[in-house]
């Protein structure tokens, strides 16, 4: 198998005069490397990393332009060390034969951080959508004032080697803004008609291609669709698209969907989404601009889809964020034909709500995201060779065992179940949950390549331990939910949690229940809904019960969107939060009894047909004890150490195996 497989992905493309080797772009992701705008050595490796993994064009996280950019993790062009640390962070990319633009790009009014944005300017007076942030109306010399610094700009990032720059005008930022009949209320030659509202993003066009020479390359995001009532749609889009094409100056062009609102889900679409969900829409609005190349966008992970999207003609270009987030060697393994050795992206948003948090990028399914070593990275042979037993063949006890045989152990991992993932596997076969088999699928796939021996549907005992003669032992057989506080005993024998629930809904597929299921949710993370969408598809009525004010707070903003977007567009689901279970119900009776936490309020749900739970977790840890009487060394990770996240399961594994 070669490159052939996928001929119009590995096809160089001109932009601008300028050879770009292939058809995949790194669209902009922000990563909060940086502190206080200064140029991080660590941003310059990670986008060096993605050029050494085959990428054909980068482009950089939202840059810090103008004076009144502030934001302390946007590396910023003017400061006086700037101009050396742009140029070692161009030399760092295109002398790996990429091209690097640097993305211009202003929030105007448009906050998705806790709060409200202290120093918005917006082309109107009106409050964000999401944030409620209220911004100050940009005067004419203001706009000409950015107009101006963003030329600036882009001069001193060709000076510094960089092929171009991106605008985006998507995502409800200020040039959206700008664009967006809903956003742009002016009176002046800025608003009005769509001549005014395309006005300030014509003349940033104009300013940059004057500034800078004619193989700078420009590319331009749109919106697609922000799904805000008034804004832009489909056909809006399009119509923005025949004024920007008929001025020109522009050499690609992008769209993403979403905004600051109820919509900003849209623009990153996670694992409820169909497959490459915008590719359609986007090719019609692009066909408005019928010379350039389009560039797809939004959910596209594998090199098939991307090549099936070139083949059909819907795009010139894909543009992947979080899959080489996930893996900065995607390229280079598609092109070698070893597609089943990528690191799949589990388009969980765990980037995105980590740098959102104000934390640097991580990722639940590349542990080693932006090192040094990340591209096809495979560890160091150990210098002193170990037998290694795994307990457990879940995220944290398979990233172990694939790492520690690669570096030249003897490993047997132990599995209770008859497949691999643990509780992951079980998630996988939730709505939604497809893509979290990409984990365990790979680190099943390392481990065989590196010669671990895996022991699947064998629940290990301390005997069986023992007769592997381990030097170390690795307990990572996750957590077991514990029974609610309160809850009377008896009802043990009937009250099952969530998962073994899930587990008996999976195992008989077609089967529907008259009645009501309540699910009292203390868990508020991603898998507790998928099962949730479950439970309401087989029963008439589902309640989430909640001791919270809201559900799902242990995720992220935009998959927090999908998760109420998704139940409240099921007409039999009821949300109740700040409510706990009465323990005096009766639930031989058909009834659950809430009451409220605040004022003791009662209720009663009847036609009770199922009670579960999604709460608190225990590590499953009981081999610990046993094994160290007998001296060995035993190390827990993942949820057998302490119950977390799955970031956290692959972490600890991957660092124990590294350990070792």
């Amino acid at each position: 198998m070669s490159d052939s497989e996928y001929p119009l992905l590995f096809q160089p493309i001109t932009l601008a005069g300028r050879a770009v080797r292939n058809r995949v772009a790194h669209a902009s992701m922000s990563t909060r490397y940086s502190q206080n705008q200064d140029i991080d050595p660590r941003l310059a490796r990670y986008h060096a990393n993605r050029a050494a993994g085959g990428a054909g064009l980068i482009v950089t996280e939202p840059l810090a332009v103008l004076p009144w950019h502030d934001h302390s993790h946007r590396p910023a062009l003017f400061k006086p060390n700037a101009r050396d640390a742009l140029a070692r962070w161009a030399d760092a990319v295109e002398s790996r034969d990429c091209r690097l633009l640097g993305q211009f790009q202003d929030s105007g009014r448009g906050h998705r951080e806790t709060g409200r944005s202290p120093q918005a300017w917006a082309p109107s007076a009106l409050p964000d959508d999401l944030s409620w942030t209220m911004p100050r109306e940009m005067p004419r010399h203001r706009i000409h004032e950015a107009v101006e610094h963003f030329g600036k700009g882009a001069r001193r990032l060709e000076e510094a080697g960089f092929s171009g720059v991106e605008l985006s005008a998507g995502h409800g930022h200020l040039f959206h803004q700008f664009l967006s009949p809903a956003a742009n209320r002016r009176d002046d030659e800025y608003g009005g008609d769509l001549e005014g509202r395309t006005r300030f993003l014509r003349e940033l066009i104009e300013i940059i291609t004057s500034s800078c020479k004619h193989n700078f390359i420009l590319g331009l995001k749109l919106p697609g669709a922000d799904g805000i009532p008034g804004g832009i749609d489909h056909s809006e889009s399009a119509r923005i698209t025949a004024r920007l094409a008929e001025a020109g100056g522009f050499h690609y062009l992008a769209y993403c969907d979403g905004s600051h609102s109820h919509a900003l889900e849209a623009h990153i679409p996670d694992m409820s989404y169909p497959r490459a969900p915008y590719v359609e829409g986007h090719a019609k609005i692009a066909a408005h601009a019928p010379d350039v190349p389009l560039m797809a966008l939004g959910l596209i992970t594998d090199p098939a889809e991307a090549e099936g999207i070139l083949a059909s003609g819907k795009a010139q270009m894909v543009a992947l964020g979080r899959p080489l987030v996930t893996d900065a060697a995607w390229v280079k393994k598609a092109a070698e034909g070893r597609q089943s050795e990528i690191r799949y992206c589990v388009s969980c948003n765990t980037c995105w709500a980590t740098i959102v948090e104000r934390r640097p990028i991580a990722c639940d399914n590349n542990p080693r995201l932006g090192r040094r070593d990340e591209v096809d990275y495979w560890p160091a042979p150990a210098r002193r060779k170990r037998r290694v037993a795994v307990v457990g063949a879940g995220p944290a006890g398979l990233e172990a065992a694939w790492v520690a045989a690669a570096r030249g152990h003897g490993v047997a991992v132990f599995g209770a179940s008859e497949r691999p993932g643990g509780k992951a596997c079980l998630h996988a076969q939730l709505p939604g949950g497809e893509n979290i088999s990409s984990v365990y699928d790979y680190q099943e796939m390392a481990a065989s390549k590196a010669g671990a021996e895996l022991r699947l549907g064998w629940k290990a005992t301390v005997e069986d331990v023992l007769r592997h003669s381990p030097d170390i032992v690795v307990l990572a057989g996750g957590a077991t939910m514990l029974w609610p506080h309160g809850w009377p005993g008896e009802w043990r024998d009937f009250v099952l949690d969530l998962r073994e629930v899930s587990r008996e809904m999976l195992e008989r597929p077609d089967e529907t229940i008259d009645g009501t299921a309540v699910l009292w949710d203390q868990d508020h993370t991603l898998a507790t809904y998928a099962a949730a969408e479950l439970l309401a598809q087989r029963f008439a009525r589902l309640v989430v019960v909640t001791p919270r004010e809201r559900l799902a707070s242990d995720v992220g903003l935009v998959t927090r969107q999908g998760i109420y977007r998704r139940l409240y567009a099921m007409p039999n689901v009821e949300v109740v939060p700040l409510c706990g279970i009465d323990p005096a119900s009766a639930l031989d009776e058909g009834r659950a009894g809430l009451r409220n936490l605040l004022n003791d309020a009662a209720t009663e749900i009847g036609d009770l047909a199922l009670l579960t739970w999604s709460g608190s977790r225990a590590p499953n840890n009981e081999l610990a004890a046993p094994l160290r009487a007998e001296g060995l060394e035993v190390v827990c990770v993942g949820d057998c150490d302490m119950p977390r996240t799955l970031l956290a399961a692959t972490a600890d594994g991957h660092a124990l195996g590294r350990s070792l």
